[in-house]
């Protein structure tokens, strides 16, 4: 490839992306995602191993795209020949696992890429037994643009954006539009232009008289995750020319349909695993790695898509079932007004507060201590080792660091820990972990010194006391929650949910006596909830209300429940809302006057992403806001972040958030965020919505 020729910048991009991909994939092979002992050969020394969630979204894509090529096998299997069309094929595998399978007796794949690629792939091919002895080269290359050819294996290397000569290149290598043609596009034709793809689009359509089409790509760019996407593939010179044409589900659908296809199907990729993979094969993939990437995982699966177009076959051909009940995709959310957000004013920077999977609390008025996470120290990325304090004084916020003081032992960098106040002076932080794979941790006492000066945010020191022993079993979880309750004039922390390395979902509860810090069996009785992590939890009229969650299924829960105080203990009580409370979890939540205010987190409407959702405790409405960030300079993600509600002013902190976004790199919300929430608190809250 000629280094001065139009083009070769785009080229070399594009080819950089695909050449990662075959990395990615092959690293989810060798963990046991996806089974294929091809992709190693081909990929060759090239070999990196991946994090889980990587191996996560590539085996989903995987599943997909088999999913869909071997129901069109299947479907066609009584016709004397069919054939697929894989473009941008790169160095997959696909044709070698079909054939090992035996898929291919009546098919004929052919594969095209750029030139130089379908050159490296066919010597690999003739260079490695494996694969040659499943292919035998009819010594047809060197015919026009074939680089390889076998008798039901044809690789071509063409630029697809020139569509003459890609149609006159298939038509050397015996491409017969007669007969069922599947047409494959993973990640490929958004990097042409629009128009070219279109075009492409429309040809197959119109010059192939039975054919399919299976195409999984990005969407929805507009949102925080999307414009993290975005940046992503502009940094790496391969933009994703489709998207803002085409931004979503729907609109692909109208896509193909307009360009000749006569019947299309769509669904991102949370509703393919969801409803397209069995659960014994879902709980196999959930339990292959320790992993706790939950929201990246899910927002990922939103933000790419598989579709299936067909025309002309004899029998309907939707492969993704599309008269299947999605409760996830119940078209976009209603919202009832919105809320800007604005950059707090600060006295002074709060690098330090870039970071997730930490916990903020207010431990006196207008004194806020944010612990933990993963963020941004010292110019790396790490667990925070800081601690880190916000002071309000005439207005603006001051950020500084804590000095901490360690008894008996050194601050372990936890994240997804709670941390309690249970007074001016003494807060109990509980649980919490280093990795995934690692033993949850235990208790610690936070002792903050009397001369801690309300307006001096460098002479803020705690005292960090191990606890270790105490109440372990109630205390080693993660993502879990711990809400102040009374019962008979006594105050307790009750501990509820999380997760730990050995159990991925938790449903236990503990009273862990506030001052004795030892648990005490109090009766509850009721319907027992469902088993969540990364809920949220409240305290009101004495008892808790927990929301949301993420259950056993690694599915979002909309449930509501009211743990209230009777006269021997305690009872779990439904909350019913209406409309129903749209399922989410890794949000936040507050109560005031009577009003549950659930603030940001994941759900699975990929349409939208969560913004303040309130719920009338005493009516059960349901309302949602959206929340207006065109103040904002930067994306602002959702979950894994803090918040703190100040009722004097009705006003709503926003700290930190954000985590890895899939393979496109790690996104630090920047600074901390107010909402002014006076309007929506102010008088009843009201049913009208509008669009």
């Amino acid at each position: 490839m000629g280094r001065g020729r139009p083009g070769a910048p785009r080229e070399a991009a594009v080819q950089s992306t695909g050449d990662s991909s075959a990395v990615s994939k092959c690293s989810a092979a060798a963990r046991g995602y996806v089974r294929d002992r091809f992709l190693g050969l081909l990929v060759g020394r090239r070999r990196r191993r991946r994090t889980p969630l990587v191996h996560r979204g590539y085996y989903v894509r995987a599943r997909a795209v088999d999913h869909c090529v071997q129901d069109f096998l299947l479907k066609t299997q009584s016709h004397s020949r069919t054939q697929i069309l894989s473009l941008g094929a790169g160095f997959d595998s696909l044709y070698f696992r079909l054939k090992d399978m035996g898929l291919l007796s009546h098919t004929v794949v052919y594969e095209v890429d750029f030139p130089n690629v379908a050159c490296q792939k066919a010597t690999l091919i003739k260079g490695i037994k494996e694969l040659s002895a499943l292919v035998e080269d009819d010594g047809g290359e060197g015919i026009g643009a074939i680089t390889f050819s076998g008798e039901d294996y044809k690789l071509l290397g063409v630029d697809l954006s020139e569509l003459s000569k890609l149609e006159k290149a298939l038509e050397e290598a015996g491409l017969d539009n007669e007969v069922p043609t599947l047409f494959l596009a993973e990640v490929v034709l958004t990097y042409m232009e629009t128009s070219r793809s279109d075009a492409l689009i429309q040809w197959a359509a119109e010059h192939f008289s039975q054919a399919c089409f299976v195409l999984y790509e990005q969407m929805h760019p507009e949102d925080p995750f999307g414009h993290v996407m975005q940046q992503h593939f502009s940094h790496l010179n391969s933009t994703l020319h489709s998207l803002a044409q085409y931004p979503d589900c729907e609109a692909q659908q109208r896509r193909f349909l307009r360009k000749g296809w006569t019947e299309c199907t769509v669904m991102d990729m949370n509703e393919f695993f969801t409803f397209c993979t069995p659960e014994d094969e879902q709980r196999r993939v959930q339990v292959l790695e320790p992993f706790d990437e939950y929201e990246e995982w899910h927002l990922k699966c939103s933000h790419y898509f598989v579709l299936t177009a067909a025309k002309g076959m004899k029998s309907s051909w939707t492969p993704l079932l599309p008269n299947m009940a999605v409760p996830c995709g119940d078209g976009p959310v209603r919202m009832a007004g919105r809320i800007t957000a604005s950059v707090c004013g600060m006295y002074s920077e709060a690098a330090g507060l870039r970071r997730y999977g930490h916990h903020s609390a207010l431990i006196k008025p207008n004194v806020i201590l944010t612990t933990g996470g993963f963020g941004e120290e010292d110019g790396q990325h790490c667990r925070m080792r800081n601690f880190h304090v916000l002071i309000k004084h005439k207005g603006c916020w001051k950020a500084g660091c804590v000095k901490k003081e360690n008894r008996g032992k050194r601050w372990d960098g936890r994240l997804y820990h709670t941390v309690s106040c249970l007074s001016n002076s003494l807060a109990l932080m509980v649980g919490g972990r280093t990795s995934p794979s690692s033993t949850a941790l235990g208790i610690l006492r936070l002792k903050f010194r009397e001369s801690c000066n309300a307006l001096d945010s460098d002479g803020v020191t705690v005292e960090l006391i191990d606890l270790q022993p105490v109440a372990e079993s109630a205390t080693l979880r993660w993502r879990h929650s711990a809400t102040e309750v009374m019962f008979r004039g006594k105050k307790y922390l009750f501990l509820y949910g999380g997760r730990s390395a050995m159990q991925p979902v938790l449903g236990d509860w503990h009273f862990l006596h506030a001052e004795e810090l030892s648990c005490t069996v109090i009766p509850v009785e009721g319907p027992v909830p469902e088993g969540r992590h990364s809920h949220s939890a409240c305290s009101w009229r004495g008892g808790v209300l927990i929301a949301g969650g993420l259950g056993a299924a690694e599915q979002p829960l909309g449930s509501v429940f009211f743990l209230r105080e009777i006269e021997h203990g305690f009872q779990w009580q439904t909350v019913e809302t209406y409309p129903p409370l749209i399922p989410r979890y890794s949000h936040t939540a507050h109560v005031h006057d009577e009003k549950l205010l659930l603030v940001g987190g994941v759900w699975f409407h990929s349409s939208s992403v969560p913004g303040i959702t309130v719920i009338d405790l005493m009516t059960g409405l349901c309302v949602d806001y959206m929340i207006s960030v065109e103040h904002l300079e930067w994306p602002l993600m959702l979950h894994n972040h803090s918040s703190i509600f100040l009722p004097n002013e009705k006003e709503l902190l926003l700290i930190g958030g954000g985590g890895n976004c899939f393979s496109f790199g790690t996104h630090l919300n920047s600074e901390p965020v107010s909402l002014s929430l006076s309007n929506i608190l102010t008088g009843p809250l009201t049913g009208t919505k509008q669009d």
